[in-house]
């Protein structure tokens, strides 16, 4: 019996030893609500990142739009790049963190500005088509259901149930409605198009590291983290963490 406990000790500290797959946490964030909700507000999410101290993050940055982002910033302290721009956690919050903490940041984003304008020209036209009232009566609705809920929860900026299970499933509701009735023509802009697209950069980011016992935080608009997890619980060599797994139960306070 010693001898069998002894053997179940020793097979846990070698697999102890040599777990080095990679720690991943998909971190939902809110864009320019991120400037006028508290709950989630910038300096949480500061706050936040400094608690999580990522080794790697992959960002919602056009790859194209990366190095002038950066390079503005490095001269000037402020990011002129208009894309990113308009996401106030990289301006505001993970650029500037890259001066304090040792972290490499990787653009994955997909999205070119062509896509874009291309999509919003699309769904304009669909909203106006008077033969298209029931499609657009039926995403608005989906879109209603899934905010009531998110509204009713009480929590509905809290970071930590917009990172989590029950924050996925009422986005749900509406995406999967938008997905069925637009994502083939929307083409590239459609919503499995732009998430597939999304995934192959975080993908090759993750093959790039892997295996290396690192610390990567994936970070997207809120909206999109399902659609990750679902692929990333395919993988094998990853570790899925969460925010609360992440972060001490003192910084959640």
């Amino acid at each position: 019996m010693r001898r069998l406990v002894l053997l179940l000790l020793l097979i846990t500290l070698f697999a102890c030893e040599t777990d080095d797959r990679n720690e991943v946490l998909v971190l939902g964030l809110i864009h320019g609500k991120h400037l006028t909700e508290s709950e989630f507000s910038t300096e949480v999410l500061r706050e936040m990142i400094r608690d999580i101290d990522p080794d790697i993050i992959l960002a919602e940055i056009p790859p194209d739009r990366f190095e002038k982002a950066m390079s503005s910033y490095a001269e000037t302290g402020i990011v002129n790049e208009y894309r990113v721009a308009q996401f106030p956690e990289y301006v505001d919050v993970i650029i500037p963190l890259t001066k304090e903490m040792d972290f490499t940041l990787i653009p994955t984003s997909a999205w070119t500005e062509e896509m874009a304008n291309d999509r919003l020209t699309k769904m304009r036209a669909i909203r106006d088509d008077p033969n298209r009232e029931y499609e657009w009566q039926k995403y608005g609705f989906a879109k209603y259901i899934a905010d009531s809920i998110k509204e009713a929860s009480g929590r509905q900026y809290n970071p930590y149930w917009i990172n989590s299970s029950a924050y996925d499933d009422a986005s749900e509701i509406a995406l999967r409605v938008y997905n069925e009735l637009f994502n083939e023509e929307l083409g590239p802009g459609g919503w499995d198009n732009i998430n597939k697209a999304h995934y192959e950069n975080i993908e090759k980011a993750l093959n790039e590291y892997t295996n290396q016992g690192k610390r990567i935080v994936i970070t997207y608009g809120a909206g999109h983290k399902g659609w990750f997890l679902r692929k990333l619980h395919e993988r094998d060599d990853i570790k899925l963490i969460s925010l609360g797994e992440a972060i001490s139960l003192d910084s959640q306070d």
